[in-house]
């Protein structure tokens, strides 16, 4: 049997080295097929990646949605008890009218056990007059007790005018006239009390109601306020508390460690609106034991320029516990005067790329770092309000070595990664400033997260929803300094509308050298003094 020869293809080239050159150029035009489907499926993921975020970022459970849909189930709640309680009144009275004594058993709605009335209010006590004999025999009735049921109640506001009344006296003997001298006013000549400037200016950036709102609100209780006239309050408002912005400033960059963050705040412009900056510095030694009062500083600026914080921070070479933002590189420098600022990254900003992927693609990868960070999170709390001596050693006892797995695993698993994926950039943001991130396994001054920052520039976000934007960049600056004011005071614990109310009051005729004494902290020391005394 004889094998049948093979006729040779007509298509391809007899000589060999011809041959294996088609070889070779098929191979690469293939291998180039594959990396152009290769690359048109990575930008097919991709693609799908940013439309999730997107719709994440539109549609997805942020807080402030979070908090929407909880205030609607609580005025749901606040519905359904406000109607069984209306039914049981009207069957108790119902009942009552027609004399029934049958009791059926219904549904019993169990409700929440009554808290008693704070006992620093003032009690107004109403005696409902007894019967003066008795029903029964028509004896007298001796008294052996009281029943008391307490009911909270609330006096409208009420407006009032005080006339500062001085008194004129001349001598008989040289016709001197002596009169006390005129009291201070926060707005000189003005007609505006301090309880009533701190009633505007806590309305307006505490709870969010721009002047027009109060005005229209002040005219329903027959006082004309025009929007002119409040914003010319609170801008003295403003100018009054301007030492003591500075006194807090000073303090806060006094600081060993500082928490940096910045926001948007939209301004009005000429026929648009233009996008300002709400840039925060925020001081809080709790975290590592530290005495010093926590405060918070904001400043304004028309954009975000990496000028603005290195002016902010021209005297400071601490500890900056920030973002990523380029604007702040200059600060880290060596050869900066008066000295290289120390950067501390935020691990909640490297967390939380992982964790988008993690809730968007339910990436392996990105799901076991968010597990890994999560660990770390974990032994830092348990380490919180210590010394920073014992955060010190505890984080290279037990929190160290989760770090260096955590490196170990993620420099292991990048060289697998196209460097398009986004896992690759979620951990290309963690290395490539790993230094930064790890910096706080050898000073325990440092925190873990940016948190303290970004809680207090939560004011600004809410506020942008209701006064949509400053009126000014001047407008810009009178915010920051009241923000300051505001944020330190409920840092120290201090309600900002009395702290305001009293300030105003009292700043005039408190000694220039004794201001420390009007910050929020040394404020509420103070005052519990006196309402201990009291």
């Amino acid at each position: 049997m004889t094998d049948t020869p093979i006729s040779p293809d007509p298509a391809l080239p007899a000589d060999v080295t011809a041959l294996q050159s088609l070889v070779r150029s098929e191979r690469a035009a293939r291998a180039l097929a594959e990396a152009r489907a290769a690359s048109a499926e990575a930008m097919v993921a991709y693609l799908k990646l940013m439309i999730a975020k997107l719709k994440r970022e539109h549609f997805g459970p942020s807080s402030e949605r979070q908090r929407r849909l909880l205030d609607q189930l609580e005025l749901q709640l606040e519905e359904i008890e406000a109607d069984a309680t209306q039914d049981a009144v009207a069957a108790e009275a119902a009942a009552s009218r027609s004399g029934a004594t049958t009791a059926v058993q219904g549904f019993l709605r169990r409700k929440p056990v009554r808290k008693p009335l704070p006992a620093d209010l003032p009690r107004e006590r109403i005696v409902v007059p007894g019967p003066s004999a008795c029903a029964c025999c028509g004896g007298t009735l001796t008294k052996f007790g009281e029943d008391v049921t307490e009911t909270l109640e609330v006096v409208p506001r009420r407006w009032k005018v005080v006339q500062h009344v001085r008194e004129k006296f001349s001598c008989r003997a040289c016709e001197t006239i002596a009169q006390a001298p005129a009291p201070f006013h926060v707005i000189p000549r003005g007609r505006a009390g301090p309880g009533l400037l701190a009633m505007i200016t806590h309305a307006k950036y505490c709870e969010h109601q721009p002047l027009n709102r109060q005005s229209d609100s002040y005219a329903l209780e027959g006082i004309d306020l025009d929007v002119s006239t409040l914003a010319d309050w609170v801008g003295a408002v403003t100018g009054v508390l301007m030492p003591l912005f500075e006194l807090l400033r000073r303090h806060v960059l006094a600081g060993a460690r500082v928490h940096g963050d910045d926001t948007t705040v939209p301004v009005l412009a000429k026929g648009r609106t233009t996008t300002g900056r709400l840039w925060v510095y925020v001081r809080d030694d709790r975290p590592f034991g530290g005495a010093a009062a926590p405060a918070a500083v904001f400043f304004y600026s028309a954009d975000r320029s990496g000028q603005h914080p290195r002016r902010h921070l021209a005297d400071y070479a601490g500890i900056l516990q920030a973002d990523a933002y380029a604007g702040y590189n200059e600060l880290y420098l060596p050869a900066r005067k008066p000295g290289p600022i120390t950067e501390a990254a935020c691990w909640s900003h490297g967390r939380r790329k992982h964790f988008e992927l993690a809730e968007l693609t339910k990436a392996p990868l990105a799901i076991e770092a968010v597990k890994r960070i999560d660990d770390i999170f974990a032994a830092e709390r348990a380490i919180n309000g210590h010394s920073a001596e014992a955060r010190l050693a505890a984080r290279r006892q037990d929190i160290k070595p989760l770090v260096d797995a955590l490196e170990a695993w993620m420099r292991a698993e990048r060289p697998r990664l196209s460097r398009h994926a986004e896992a690759a950039k979620a951990m290309d943001y963690m290395l490539k400033r790993w230094p930064a991130f790890t910096r706080f396994l050898d000073d325990g001054r440092i925190c873990l997260s940016n948190n303290a920052a970004e809680r207090e520039l939560r004011t600004v976000a809410l506020g942008r929803r209701s006064w949509t934007f400053a009126g000014s960049d001047r407008g810009g600056e009178r915010a920051a300094v009241i923000y300051s004011m505001v944020a330190t005071c409920k840092l120290s614990g201090v309600d900002p509308h009395a702290w305001l109310a009293d300030i105003l009051a009292r700043i005039a005729g408190h000694p220039a050298g004794r201001l420390d004494d009007l910050l929020p902290w040394n404020w509420r020391g103070a005052a519990s003094k006196i309402k201990a005394a009291a």
